[in-house]
């Protein structure tokens, strides 16, 4: 296991180490634990470059909003599927776990964002996003096991149903909601493909599509620092945006692993 553990994190290491050298000596090659030349100046062109940062606060926002509106939206239709007086549950049921297996595909889904008018537009990381069927099933597995007597009582106070959501629901629900959280914050984190295919707007564009735009375009795209040096090549400038792109998740994602495995257990056995 520790053998395999190495395997899978000697790449990050090796992105890390070259990011670290000098630009210049680190296309000689050899670099495989240590930087030769240590330097930062790789770094100092990615956080001085005003698309970057852009880019990086295009990401915060979306994690943010998107996160928050996901977690409101599903948890509110949940609480709807999960009353037993909700018509025709059974039928939402079922085309919702329709959904899990089949969809129209990139094309219609392209076509059907163009039509809603949220081509190049910052609502394009939220609107679609606001519900999976999946969390759905885990928020009602949690749902199902909150005593019913507890909406009776809010009901004989005077509580309607919105009520009895915001003030009750959600507080009781805290831990099914951190993990969905946690699984929508990390997906909206890491999500570039939205970016790539919905975006043509640089200024709109988060740092993950950033980065594989200057993967994908093998050095085509131009930094707006103007402090390339001899000491600084377009390899260690990919590098060094890989680091501070994948840095802040890394970081965090251990001490969140918990919650992920939580959630599931929530979905299988709850369920």
């Amino acid at each position: 296991m520790i053998l395999l553990c190495l395997f899978m994190l000697y790449p990050v290491w090796y992105v890390l180490v070259n990011s670290l050298n000098d630009g210049s000596d680190a296309l000689r090659g050899g670099i495989y634990f240590w930087p030769r030349m240590f330097s930062l100046q790789s770094y100092r062109v990615v956080l001085e470059d005003q698309s970057i940062l852009r880019a990086l606060w295009i990401t915060v926002a979306k994690t943010v909003v998107g996160t928050l509106t996901h977690v409101f939206f599903t948890a509110m239709v949940a609480y709807a599927y999960s009353r037993k007086e909700l018509i025709g549950r059974r039928i939402y049921m079922y085309l919702g776990t329709f959904t899990l297996f089949f969809s129209g595909g990139l094309i219609p889904y392209y076509l059907l964002i163009r039509d809603l008018h949220l081509l190049d537009s910052f609502l394009v990381y939220i609107i679609p996003a606001l519900f999976s069927f999946f969390n759905l099933i885990i928020f009602l597995s949690f749902f199902r096991e909150i005593p019913e007597g507890l909406e009776e009582a809010a009901k004989l106070d005077g509580a309607n149903d919105l009520k009895i959501f915001i003030r009750i629901i959600i507080p009781v629900s805290m831990p099914v909601i951190a993990t969905i959280a946690l699984f929508t914050g990390v997906s909206q984190w890491n999500d570039y493909f939205t970016g790539v295919i919905f975006i043509n707007d640089p200024s709109l564009q988060p740092v993950q599509t950033f980065l594989y735009r200057i993967v994908s375009e093998s050095g085509s795209t131009q930094l707006q620092s103007g402090s390339i040096n001899r000491t600084v090549t377009m390899q260690s400038i990919k590098l060094a945006t890989m680091v501070v792109t994948t840095l802040p998740i890394v970081l965090v994602y251990p001490f969140l692993q918990k919650y992920f495995v939580k959630g599931f257990m929530i979905g299988s056995i709850k369920g």
